[in-house]
């Protein structure tokens, strides 16, 4: 049955992609003059006018990842205050809220992290995306996925040997989206653990490896890998 998804954040990296997949719905993808996360107002007004079934929530902060450092309101506006907007507009009106976070909400240091496993984000960026976590959690009606992604090819030139991690290519992640979306609770998404290296040249041979020095300044953790058996068993 053809249902109708509102997705904020539709001029990222990964909304564009979702913009050119087909699927069996009717997708909006409002921009911030339409739908301003930081607006309460403008949430409801945009929803009232489209009633979705469902909102897919990407909108926000993310790179690059020193902002959130350097500043933490815009970090607080968009990624905490802005997530629990939707989330408040989503539940006056029962709209299923689908929200992507990310893995490094995890502590990052042995990996293999599960859904059910203790949360301790590795940096800023983390910080507010389990702040946005937060509001989601207190609506039942919700799915947050643990998204571990990237995208194609990959855009650096060098690549840490020493550092694991659950990498799944943004095209990727798209293709199984809709296959989630009946979903609540919270599910971890990736891709096998591997280091960055060995994940990079696959698409790249000439990638260049390097290692992470411990104690580092860009907020990496050196295993964020996590469990993903939660979502094979959905794909089944």
């Amino acid at each position: 049955m053809m249902k109708k998804i509102v997705i904020t954040g539709g001029t990222g990296r990964f909304g564009e992609i979702l913009k050119h997949k087909k699927n069996n719905n009717k997708l909006f993808f409002p921009n911030k003059k339409n739908l301003d996360i930081r607006n309460f107002k403008s949430i409801k007004s945009y929803l009232a006018k489209i009633k979705p079934d469902i909102l897919i929530h990407l909108a926000g902060l993310s790179r690059p990842m020193n902002v959130h450092d350097k500043d933490i309101k815009k970090s607080i506006d968009l990624n905490i205050i802005g997530t629990a907007n939707i989330t408040k507009a989503c539940e006056e009106k029962n709209i299923k809220l689908i929200y992507f976070s990310t893995n490094y909400v995890y502590p990052g240091k042995i990996g293999n992290y599960k859904e059910t496993d203790s949360l301790l984000p590795v940096n800023s960026y983390a910080w507010s995306k389990l702040g946005g976590e937060a509001s989601v959690q207190l609506y039942k009606n919700s799915l947050i996925l643990r998204v571990c992604m990237t995208e194609k090819p990959f855009v650096h030139k060098v690549a840490f040997s020493n550092v694991i991690t659950s990498f799944m290519y943004h095209d990727d992640v798209a293709k199984i989206l809709f296959k989630l979306i009946n979903r609540t609770g919270i599910v971890n998404i990736g891709g096998s653990p591997m280091t960055i290296y060995n994940f990079a040249k696959k698409s790249n041979k000439y990638i260049i490896q390097k290692k992470l020095i411990k104690n580092n300044k860009i907020g990496m953790p050196i295993n964020s890998s996590i469990n993903i058996a939660k979502m094979k068993k959905i794909l089944r």
